[in-house]
């Protein structure tokens, strides 16, 4: 009885050290960077990995650009694609090419529907191509706290992550953002999204999966906790 007690043991030490740790993939905003993610607060059975970006190559879309970064995913574990802003939406065409577990969006959009009008009219009209990146990069640093007020809580974050950006980086991103193909879905996504959200405004997002009732486009770290909470929810589910 003994021996079978101890084969039992064994077996079972065997099972829990063959068990692999689920990665969550992380992919900040276009004006920020791992910092975003900071302040949440996700269960320690999973591991945090946060993308790094650099400027898309001429002539990327959002497609082809969100295949480019998908050499930093291990696709041989278990993964969760999460994304802030322009992060998710990469997201959202990855969850399209790979097979993750989970892929949540937060303060972004499931496709080109949820965008604001302004980046239709730039479709027609492109007129951010007529600038400098250098200047995208100014007039960015300038409605920031204009457009999302909410962000002076961790002001000096938002200035460096934002600042961070080359003009190269700002007007290629501009271009993937305004000249996004995808009109629908076929993977399902769990959307984060704030009621108070002015750069992706709320009413413009179809069915939200959870809302943050005035919620700002950048409350991943204003509203830390919340949204950590609704993140180890979907995870555990």
């Amino acid at each position: 009885m003994r021996y079978l007690f101890a084969i039992t043991n064994i077996l079972l030490f065997i099972n829990l050290f063959g068990q692999t740790t689920t990665i969550i993939y992380c992919f900040p905003g276009q004006g920020s960077d791992k910092r975003i993610f900071d302040s949440l607060e996700i269960d320690h059975s999973y591991e945090i990995r946060v993308i790094e970006y650099g400027a898309p190559d001429k002539h990327m879309t959002m497609n082809s650009f969100a295949r480019q970064l998908s050499a930093q995913i291990d696709t041989t574990k278990d993964f969760v694609l999460m994304g802030v802003s322009l992060g998710g939406m990469i997201c959202v065409e990855l969850a399209e090419m790979l097979n993750p577990k989970r892929t949540i969006i937060i303060s972004s959009a499931k496709n080109r529907n949820e965008l604001p009008g302004s980046y239709k009219f730039q479709r027609a009209i492109p007129l951010y191509k007529i600038f400098p990146g250098r200047i995208l990069v100014g007039g960015a640093k300038m409605l920031q706290p204009l457009v999302e007020p909410d962000r002076n809580k961790y002001k000096e974050t938002f200035k460096s992550m934002l600042g961070s950006k080359t003009g190269v980086y700002m007007k290629r991103t501009v271009g993937l953002l305004i000249n996004w193909e995808r009109e629908n879905n076929t993977k399902p996504i769990c959307h984060i999204h704030g009621t108070n959200d002015h750069t992706l405004p709320f009413r413009k997002i179809k069915l939200p999966t959870y809302t943050i009732d005035q919620g700002s486009h950048m409350m991943t770290l204003t509203r830390a906790k919340e949204i950590s909470s609704i993140l180890n929810s979907i995870l555990t589910r």
